[in-house]
């Protein structure tokens, strides 16, 4: 009878084993997929693609047991060499080969030339070969950096007394109303692809006062756009007992400190390789919805057209006067109009046309929208009334006014969108690993 008891350390050493010290001048054993090979003659460099990145292999005529000719492109491999110390090369150490193991190569010729360290190609084409175009240093380095948002959000949200949670993504009605869903047959009833966790997120609130999410959302919305997907990667958070919905800008606020922290120092590589500059969040400004739009207008001479709604080209001038006035990359905007805001959205008391919500814009677009919510039942009857809606169809989501609620607020982040910003993308489908849009349902 034989029993697993866990996880076996490999023989094979990692490179951050090797880069830690000690290990010059001893053999050891790696794995990795052949990212390329520079033929010298009697010297070769094979170069080794690694999840912590590329290791430098020197294969010499005579000394490396292996038929060089015989190693292709993107073959598996396992290699056993000499750690040798080289400043130039990449962690400052070279492996000297002395023998290589073939584990698997490929059928055919890669399709574009994914060893050059940007992919010179269209869009269209990264996206179309993307199981293999992600295999770029550069395009890998984005999604890592990317991961550390992730960690960043969960890590800190941890810290702070959050559960985490998951809420289901086939509803029988939309958070957000209106059109934009993807309608489902589900077992002949009428269901929908989720466009936000917003009432599960509240009910939860009830539960453990603080939760937070990091789950897709489907928006089945027509258009195409450098700035929108159909589907995308949300994080979410709602936290109950608050006594403003300036907390929950406090809250994200703190996130982000704590997200760019922990990217300089555990992502310093793949910053350094996008050579991205990340942005002082010490302090966000706040500017309410009208005065930045009269700001903006009066400075850059636009016409306020629509006074119930920010129109993109408004956002980036609401960047651009807050990085001129203020050298914020970030601001956040508060008291959107209560026309423009879900049933949800708690009402100024001092002036119930506009909200205690706001949107959190990076860089001229709007990465976050949040706000505090309705948490009395008589109050949100009374709004779905005045807007004409059923209670009936969402009387699920309703039972928890019913029977008693917190004062909770919370907020949604668009992960690719922020991370477009933070890497200076002009579109979100370069931060998306496989995007999904009124056009591409594949790879």
């Amino acid at each position: 009878m034989e029993f697993i008891s866990g996880v076996k350390e490999k023989e094979t050493v990692p490179v951050d084993r090797i880069k830690s010290g000690g290990y010059e001048g001893r053999t050891v054993r790696m794995e990795g997929s052949v990212h390329t090979i520079r033929d010298m003659g009697e010297v070769a460099f094979v170069i080794l693609r690694k999840a912590e990145g590329l290791v430098q292999c020197v294969y010499e005529e005579g000394k490396t047991d292996f038929d060089l000719s015989l190693l292709k492109e993107e073959s598996a491999v396992r290699v056993t060499g000499i750690v040798s110390k080289e400043e130039r090369a990449p962690h400052g150490f070279e492996i000297r080969l002395l023998e290589i193991e073939r584990l698997s190569q490929p059928a055919e010729a890669l399709p574009v030339a994914i060893s050059k360290w940007k992919l010179n190609t269209s869009l269209e084409t990264k996206l179309t070969l993307r199981p293999i175009t992600l295999r770029n240093p550069m395009e890998r380095a984005k999604f890592r950096i990317q991961e550390g948002i992730v960690r960043g959000f969960r890590d800190f949200l941890h810290s702070q007394g959050f559960t985490e949670i998951r809420t289901p993504k086939i509803v029988a009605r939309g958070a957000e109303g209106g059109s934009n869903v993807f309608k489902l047959d589900y077992f002949n009833k009428k269901a929908e692809l989720g466009q936000s966790p917003q009432f599960y997120k509240q009910t939860m609130v009830g539960v453990y006062d603080r939760v937070f999410e990091v789950a897709p959302v489907f928006r089945a919305e027509k258009h195409n756009t450098t700035r929108h997907l159909n589907e995308y990667t949300s994080m979410d958070f709602e936290m109950g007992y608050i006594d403003s919905y300036e907390e929950i800008m406090e809250m994200e606020t703190a996130m982000l400190q704590y997200t760019f922290l922990l990217l300089c120092e555990e992502y310093e590589a793949e910053l350094k390789m996008l050579k991205v500059t990340l942005p002082d969040v010490t302090g966000i400004p706040t500017v309410r919805f009208a005065e930045a739009k009269e700001l903006v207008s009066g400075k850059y001479n636009r016409k306020i057209r629509n006074p119930y709604d920010l129109e993109p080209e408004e956002e980036v001038l609401i960047g651009r006067y807050f990085k001129e006035e203020y050298g914020s990359d970030f601001v956040f905007v508060t008291h959107y109009p209560s026309k423009k805001r879900p049933f949800y959205a708690m009402d100024d008391p001092a002036d119930p046309k506009f909200t205690l919500s706001f949107d959190l814009l990076f860089k001229g677009l709007e990465v976050t929208t949040g706000g505090q919510r309705i948490h009395d039942y008589a109050a949100i009857l009374k709004k779905m009334e005045a807007r004409g809606m059923n209670p009936e169809d969402i009387s699920s989501y309703l039972m928890i006014f019913q029977y008693g609620m917190p004062p909770h607020g919370g907020l949604g982040i668009g992960l690719e969108r922020l991370t477009m910003r933070l890497l200076d993308e002009g579109n979100i489908r370069e931060t998306t690993l496989f995007p999904r849009d009124v056009t591409r349902l594949e790879p």
